[in-house]
């Protein structure tokens, strides 16, 4: 599998961590804002991957 794929399906899975502790927490509980930036820093990284950045 290429990292590409593992990473998006990373992100579809803290994704939905995400919405479930938002629920949970509440939007502004540092919970959830950790997660938040867990979140986009996967993106972030998927974004240089895909544009043909290195790490």
């Amino acid at each position: 599998m290429d990292k590409l794929k593992i990473l998006r399906k990373q992100i579809e899975y803290e994704r939905t961590r995400l919405n479930q502790m938002e629920q949970t927490y509440g939007l502004l509980h540092p919970r959830v804002i950790r997660q938040s930036m867990k979140l986009d820093e996967l993106i972030n990284t998927y974004t240089r991957m895909d544009s043909g950045g290195k790490e």
